[in-house]
């Protein structure tokens, strides 16, 4: 795959014109420094076809940890969805979908994934604009090792939530995912993570995702952030 021919970027900000060469160039390795400026990128006219371009490289180093965006991998998952891959061809969908899929199963039963499972999880939702199928994936995960990534998850996530903010930037409706999530978490994680010796400071801030208002700010337990 390459870019289409008649593709552009601008030659003081992005890349050289050698560089543009090579997006439309098939089956030629890119160098670290070229694939990241061609996926944080945002103003391509083409968007599909410089990811089908990139794509077997920008995968392999994503699932290795190698990709390194300012903010988080959500930012990643927006490539996905500025490329609207699920109008791709049928066959070339199902493949980025067979991946993200394997991706975040594969996350879920590795101890100690080279990505953190909240932030495979971010990348998942912003690529296929829904958080839902990727929670019910990790429901499905009745084990020690998805507990933990779930423990891991809920301590990092804790304070945005509670603040009734998203952990991480969307170009969905935030609330609505933001909502999803803090009522997934109240419903499903207490139970799983009490089973595995989990810090009571933290089965309380799980608690007090579920009461709002002043319920949530004078329960006794409140950790007195300031927003």
């Amino acid at each position: 795959m390459t870019a289409h021919p008649d593709e552009s970027n601008c030659e003081c900000h992005w890349g050289s014109a050698e560089d543009l060469a090579l997006l439309k160039t098939p089956d030629r390795e890119l160098s670290p420094d070229l694939l990241r400026r061609t996926w944080q990128a945002t103003d391509w006219n083409d968007s599909a076809s410089v990811l089908r371009r990139i794509l077997p490289q920008f995968a392999t180093a994503l699932t290795r940890g190698l990709i390194e965006p300012v903010f988080g991998m959500h930012e990643a998952g927006l490539v996905f969805y500025r490329a609207e891959w699920r109008r791709w061809p049928a066959e070339q969908a199902a493949a980025v979908a067979e991946f993200l899929h394997a991706w975040w199963d594969r996350t879920l039963t590795d101890p100690d994934p080279a990505v953190p499972a909240y932030e495979v999880l971010a990348l998942c939702t912003e690529a296929s604009a829904v958080l839902g199928p990727w929670l019910r994936i990790w429901e499905s995960h009745d084990h020690r090792t998805a507990d933990q990534h779930l423990g891991r998850a809920t301590a990092y996530w804790e304070y945005e939530l509670l603040g009734d903010e998203l952990p991480w930037s969307t170009r969905h409706n935030e609330e609505e995912v933001r909502a999803e999530l803090t009522a997934w978490l109240v419903r499903h994680a207490s139970a799983r993570l009490r089973a595995h010796d989990t810090p009571e400071e933290l089965l309380h801030r799980v608690r007090l995702l579920g009461l709002t208002g002043l319920a949530r700010w004078e329960d006794p337990h409140w950790p007195g952030y300031r927003y």
